[in-house]
């Protein structure tokens, strides 16, 4: 039996069964195909069971039994991971590899300054790291794909801890000649006429929307989006204004046009991001290390889009 459930090629199954093909686990682990393919025929051969349906043009699907051995594998990687992560904790190391999950709004202003940060400080551990919207990272959590989560604190499940690093007050973006973009702040109230790209995530669009609706107000949605870098290029070409909790430095669209910022004027509380994890008994000390780096680094506001003064005063202070 040992031959059979080694754990690489547990990682090869897991990695097919939650990708879809063999060319999407591929890409993931950075293992060739055929060696890929090789240790599923095996596996499928020792146990004596078909442990996918092989579609053609349409990947591959897990059968019943497959189901059950996917449930279990991942049961088992988590808890090899979990002694891998006692072995250092024994030898006082920092080290193994850490899961994080990162809000795939904020990811490209802060996670490859985070990692990179860490990584240097600790060169035995290693980040593995995925992008997701809030609602999938925390799912994630709950099924143990990843140890740490970056995100905000929105329906935050019992057993889940969250951690709050910094308050992100909404603003409002828009292109620079238009004629909101040299007040101080916005009101719901002075946007109702205007276009919203608003930005179509789970529960963010949500939150957007509720600083609307307690003021009143009821905006005019003229484009969805789920890529804030499309939102920030449609509002830099003057298709109406988006809404957002973190100003990227420089204050360009993707495609170069500029953009202005302001607070937007809301009687709810800011929206604020921290670090999810399941909650447990235990907590590995690469865990530990990454969740203090990162105390360091954002509740410090030397993050990227993350400092503490409003936009408006930052954009102000660029321009001088």
């Amino acid at each position: 039996m040992s031959t059979i459930f080694t754990f690489r090629r547990l990682e090869y199954f897991i990695a097919v069964g939650e990708t879809g093909s063999v060319a999407g686990a591929s890409e993931r682990l950075n293992v060739s195909p055929p060696s890929i393919s090789a240790a599923l025929a095996m596996l499928e051969e020792d146990l004596g069971a078909q442990l996918f349906v092989r579609r053609h043009a349409h990947g591959m699907a897990l059968t019943g039994g497959g189901r059950l051995l996917f449930n279990e594998a991942k049961k088992v990687l988590q808890s090899a991971r979990n002694l891998q992560n006692i072995a250092a904790d024994l030898s006082n190391q920092v080290s193994g590899v850490l899961r994080i999950g990162c809000l795939q709004t904020v990811a490209p202003s802060v996670l490859p300054q985070l990692r990179k940060d860490f990584e240097t400080k600790f060169p035995n551990a290693r980040i593995c790291q995925t992008e997701n919207h809030h609602a999938g990272l925390l799912e994630a959590l709950l099924n143990a794909d990843i140890d740490i989560s970056l995100t905000y604190d929105m329906d935050i499940p019992d057993n889940i801890d969250f951690e709050p690093l910094i308050d992100l007050p909404p603003y409002v973006m828009l292109a620079p000649g238009h004629p909101l973009a040299a007040q101080r702040d916005i009101t719901p109230a002075e946007l109702a006429r205007e276009p919203l790209i608003l930005l179509d995530l789970p529960l963010s669009s949500k939150y957007f929307l509720s600083i609307f609706k307690a003021a009143g107000v009821t905006p005019r949605i003229a484009e969805r989006s789920k890529d804030m870098a499309l939102v920030r290029s449609m509002v830099a070409n003057g298709f109406g204004y988006g809404l957002g909790n973190i100003v990227p430095r420089p204050e360009l669209a993707p495609d170069g046009g500029r953009l202005a910022y302001a607070p937007l004027k809301s009687d709810l509380p800011p929206i604020r991001l921290g670090l999810a994890s399941r909650r447990t008994d235990y907590t590995a000390r690469a865990a530990e290390a990454f969740c203090a780096n990162c105390r360091d680094m954002i509740a410090a506001s030397n993050m990227q889009g993350m400092q503490k003064q409003s936009p408006n005063k930052r954009r102000a202070a660029n321009e001088s």
